[in-house]
């Protein structure tokens, strides 16, 4: 969320922007520095654009909960839940937008006002949670957190279904010490159970245990050939890796500066130990979601999609080398633009959210608006005609299922 007093960056207002990031610039090389990488020779894939819900008229579905999109994550077999920045709710929907039931309020922190955020959550990162640790407590009742989000308040809070329906509950409080939480990652594998959260203010990616205790990993989520001004903005988890994208902080160290080429994004190994700078400069431009395309996805399957903030592209890079393969375009072969576009990712095979669509949240106009589509292979999605709202009658209303309106989950 970008604040009165605080905002720097030059964004791009009514150009679309999606969290894959933008053309140009790769890089195959290790800590010590980037080559320039070639220019782009891949052919115009016509991705097709949906868009399914937003905040205003004008799309198949709306929700006024849906402000400035960030974060989405997947639980097996269950509809999407997407993290709203500017309503402080986590919000839920099928493949095709339909809104589900559930919503859930995000707490804010103890510094309230004195933070930049005014003393609300303002939830970034989101990540779900398949192990019986990061549980949360309240009134008598503890479970493990099945969704766990981060906020530019520097809170983390978790949402248990057996704890707290409507509500995350607040589990590391770092308000009153400045953090600035603009993304979240999760790696859950055999004992080892991690929480790593862009601490954008503080330049640093801060690690918890499955306990919310702060702890330490060896290699820290360092790199020093890093240039100053440059901070930990984005942040996820592909096997055995975490990739960290940076972005440029403003002099509060609390927004990003968007610009051509303002950007990096670093591969490292779970203990923190950098393997690789993957990508410098080139087309990033404040670089937020990442994602590895599955191996249906067309001219792009198996590479790594990065989307920018900044300028809303989709640009594709080589996972293992970081040069630039092409980027995301439409039928005419113009790239895909999706105005405040942040979080990405595949879907799960579940709700009409097929493994190889591409789901995306974004918060267009300056963060003041909410839209949340897909991005799929050209021919393969027509989205549904919208069903009229039926003349009520006397009959009683056909008893729903819990996996019709609440995203899967029984309430």
């Amino acid at each position: 969320m970008k604040r009165t007093g605080f905002r720097l960056a030059c964004l791009a207002l009514g150009t679309s922007a999606v969290i894959l990031s933008g053309c140009g610039g790769g890089s195959g090389s290790t800590a010590g520095g980037s080559a320039p990488a070639p220019a782009p020779t891949s052919t115009p894939t016509g991705y097709a654009v949906t868009n399914l819900v937003s905040d205003t008229s004008g799309n198949p579905n709306q929700d006024p909960n849906l402000v400035d999109g960030w974060g989405i994550a997947f639980a097996p077999g269950q509809a999407v839940w997407v993290a709203d920045n500017g309503t402080n709710k986590s919000t839920l929907y099928d493949g095709n937008g339909v809104v589900q039931s559930l919503v859930v309020s995000i707490p804010p922190g103890s510094a309230g006002s004195s933070n930049p955020t005014g003393g609300t959550a303002n939830p970034t990162g989101i990540v779900y949670n398949g192990t019986n640790g990061f549980t949360v407590s309240q009134g008598g009742n503890t479970g493990p957190a099945s969704f766990i989000f981060a906020g530019e308040e520097g809170t983390i809070s978790g949402w248990s279904q057996n704890v707290n329906n409507g509500n995350a509950i607040t589990v590391v409080d770092n308000s009153t010490s400045g953090a600035v939480y603009k993304g979240l990652a999760i790696y859950t594998q055999g004992s080892t159970n991690l929480l790593f959260a862009a601490n954008f203010h503080t330049g640093k990616v801060d690690v918890f245990d499955s306990s919310f205790n702060k702890t330490t990993v060896a290699g820290g989520f360092t790199d020093s050939s890093l240039p100053a001004g440059y901070a930990p903005f984005g942040i996820q988890t592909i096997g055995n890796m975490v990739y960290v994208s940076y972005a440029k902080q403003d002099a509060q160290g609390f927004n990003e500066i968007d610009g051509a080429g303002q950007g990096y994004v670093d591969a490292f190994d779970i203990t923190g130990t950098l393997v690789k700078r993957l990508v410098s400069g080139g087309a990033l431009n404040a670089p937020w979601g990442m994602a590895i395309a599955p191996a249906n996805f067309g001219a792009f399957s198996n590479d790594l999609l990065v989307g920018n903030f900044g300028d809303g592209k989709i640009n594709v890079y080589d996972p293992n080398t970081g040069a630039m393969i092409g980027t995301l375009s439409d039928s005419t072969g113009a790239p895909i633009v999706i105005s405040g576009l942040w979080g990405i990712a595949f879907g799960n095979g579940a709700f009409n959210q097929p493994t190889n669509t591409l789901f995306f949240a974004a918060g267009p106009n300056g963060e003041t608006h909410g839209l949340y589509g897909r991005i799929d292979l050209p021919g393969t999605y027509t989205a549904p005609t919208p069903t009229p709202t039926p003349t009520p009658t006397p009959t009683p209303a056909p008893t729903s299922t819990p996996t019709s309106s609440s995203g899967g989950y029984s309430y």
